[in-house]
């Protein structure tokens, strides 16, 4: 499936090895779309940060997330949208780290909403299947808003051998 492409891809070669090189941004995709587990990490009104694991699926150039309305994340979405979402591999010498910057956004459209709900049962298993309702997913813990985080700024980390990509969006 077609992608947008970063408008600037670089290597920063004080975090990579002499050998690496730059990480192609389909690969990356591939691994945000495969992976199930991401954190987000959103900020409390008064400053502080908060990180918790979820479920997201990649759709359009997006990683979409969703969280009930009284969350800890929803409210501190409130007050600001920027976010940071990260996956990858728990291990030191082998694997990919994926980091997603930018605004989450709030997905209404329920025809979108049947979209991404197809995605989540495809990619979670029927014991995630959501109805769509009023502009957010339904399910059996309650209504769910869903949020959409097109990345701004996406790194990579890869461990063999180490590197780290940036990928700037406009």
């Amino acid at each position: 499936m077609a992608h947008k492409e970063p408008a600037s891809t670089h290597l920063d070669h004080r975090y990579s090895h002499p050998t690496a090189v730059v990480e192609d941004w389909a690969d990356a995709v591939a691994r945000l779309a495969e992976a199930e587990i991401f954190w987000l990490s959103t900020v409390r009104p008064d400053g502080r940060p908060h990180v918790t694991p979820l479920l997201t699926v990649w759709s359009r150039d997006a990683l979409y997330f969703s969280s009930g309305d009284r969350e800890r994340k929803v409210l501190n979405l409130q007050h600001n949208r920027e976010v940071v979402l990260t996956t990858g591999t728990n291990t030191l010498n082998e694997g990919h780290d994926l980091v997603v910057e930018g605004e989450a956004v709030p997905e209404t459209d329920d025809a979108r909403l049947r979209e991404l709900a197809a995605l989540w049962e495809r990619k979670y298993g029927s014991v995630w299947h959501f109805d769509v309702k009023d502009g957010a997913f339904v399910g059996a813990g309650g209504p769910a808003l869903v949020f959409g985080v097109t990345p701004r700024t996406a790194f990579g980390f890869a461990k063999s051998p180490y590197s780290q990509t940036r990928w700037q969006f406009t």
